[in-house]
């Protein structure tokens, strides 16, 4: 079955009794069991309702600076614009480190055979690698694996490959270089942090304002065509019912704007402000 944010907002889907796997480029559920007391739904499916932009802004107002965001890190495929794709799940970190780096622990398995189902693979490279930390075998050993797309602060490649399985890859950038003799992968499942890369030439670039994002493993990752979003697993619930109000406050906003009302004094009214 596939299925899309609008999808999930049509179908309203709550706990039943019967355990189902959804799958999509956008989304994919393990296993929802239903038979449980609370009608609660799963923390992704109810983060998966709402856009980076809104989760972003939510955490902004329960005091996050930089409102989670990881920046400098765009959709490659599916699409560079396909406004439909977006996933949610819980992230499955990985460290890359430089292949000359002989004193940093090695993994005894490579780190996509022990991603989890459902997890959203996230991985951290030294900011000046111009390699590749991800590529079309990758790909289709974490589709196989049932990870939900993966979020490189790093390059990607073999781009043809990831789009013809529709899988979402999200990244700094693109090389044709392999990982092979560049860098190497060396923690899973631990904290990672993903620093903004400053502005080229400029060592006072404003870049080095923006805050750092703290991966924690089971992390929610958020991201779609505006980019990518880390909300704390303390803060699901917290951001689920900010982005409900910031939704009816919005369709408050966008009703009157296109009424004709104007942009000022809509925010006016609905937004204090």
């Amino acid at each position: 079955m596939y299925i899309t944010r609008s999808l999930v907002r049509r179908l309203n889907i709550q706990r039943t009794a019967y355990p189902i796997q959804l799958k999509s480029n956008s989304l994919h559920w393990s296993s929802i069991r239903k038979s449980m007391p609370t009608p609660q739904a799963e923390p992704e499916m109810r983060l998966h309702e709402f856009s980076a932009c809104e989760v972003s802004d939510a955490l902004t107002k329960l005091g996050i600076r930089g409102g989670g965001f990881i920046p400098d890190i765009k959709m490659y495929s599916p699409s560079m614009d396909n406004v439909e794709t977006s996933m949610c799940g819980p992230a499955y970190t990985v460290k890359m480190v430089p292949a000359s780096d002989k004193t940093s622990p090695s993994l005894q398995e490579h780190f996509v055979d022990t991603a989890p189902e459902g997890s959203v693979i996230i991985i951290t490279a030294p900011n000046y690698v111009k390699s590749a930390i991800w590529g079309g075998l990758m790909t289709a050993g974490a589709k196989a694996k049932g990870a939900i797309g993966v979020v490189l602060d790093g390059r990607c490649r073999d781009l043809a490959e990831h789009r013809a399985r529709t899988f979402p890859v999200f990244a700094r950038g693109q090389s044709t270089v392999g990982q092979g003799g560049h860098t190497r992968p060396s923690t899973i499942n631990e904290k990672i942090t993903i620093k903004p890369i400053p502005n080229p030439g400029d060592a006072s670039s404003p870049a080095e304002e923006f805050p750092e994002v703290d991966v924690s493993p089971g992390d929610f990752i958020v991201a779609d065509v505006d980019g990518v979003v880390c909300v704390p697993t303390d803060m699901v619930d917290a951001v689920v019912e900010k982005c409900k109000v910031g939704r009816e406050i919005d369709a408050k906003c966008m009703a009157d704007i296109e009424a004709g009302k104007g942009v000022q004094a809509s925010f006016k009214l609905h937004r204090g402000k």
